[in-house]
C-alpha cells in the first residue's frame, strides 16, 4: 500500500492514507493522469502532481463470452441424450417428422424465449424466437 501526505502549501495531515488511485483529501476515486501537471480530484478539487504518479501501470481486458459457441454446447448435450419434449415439427434438412426442443430466455425479460429445436436423427439444429 502507497502512503502519502497532501501536497498543499499547509501543514495539515492528510485526512486519507491509501492507494494512489484515491484522493488523500476526501477518498474519491481519482481520474487518470493526463496531459496537465496536477491531477484534480473531481470532487474536492484537491490536486496531486502528476510526478507521483511515476512508475505506475495500468492495465485492462475486455473478455466477451461466444454466445453461439455457449448455447451450442447446451443444444449439443440436450440432443445427443435425446431427453426432452417432442413437437410435431419437420426437420427443414432431412424432413424426419418429430423434433426435440429446449427453451432458453436469451433476451431481455419482456421479450420471448427463444426456442432450440433438434432432429434426433440428423442433429440439425435451428432456433426460434418467439
Amino acid at each position: 500500500m502507497l502512503t502519502f501526505s497532501k501536497m498543499s502549501q499547509s501543514t495539515q495531515e492528510s485526512n486519507f492514507l491509501g492507494e494512489l488511485d484515491f484522493c488523500s483529501e476526501c477518498g474519491a476515486i481519482l481520474p487518470l493522469p493526463g496531459s496537465s501537471d496536477v491531477v484534480s480530484c473531481k470532487i474536492c478539487q484537491f490536486n496531486i502532481d502528476v510526478r507521483t504518479f511515476d512508475g505506475i501501470e495500468t492495465f485492462s481486458r475486455i473478455v466477451f463470452n461466444d454466445r453461439k459457441k455457449a448455447l451450442k454446447g447446451y443444444v449439443d448435450k440436450k440432443a445427443e441424450d435425446s431427453a426432452g419434449p417432442l413437437v410435431d415439427r419437420n426437420c427443414s434438412k432431412c424432413g424426419h417428422e418429430g423434433m426435440t426442443y429446449a427453451t432458453l430466455q436469451t433476451r431481455s425479460a419482456d421479450e420471448g424465449q427463444t426456442v432450440f429445436y433438434s432432429c434426433p436423427q440428423c442433429k440439425f439444429q435451428e432456433t426460434e424466437n418467439s
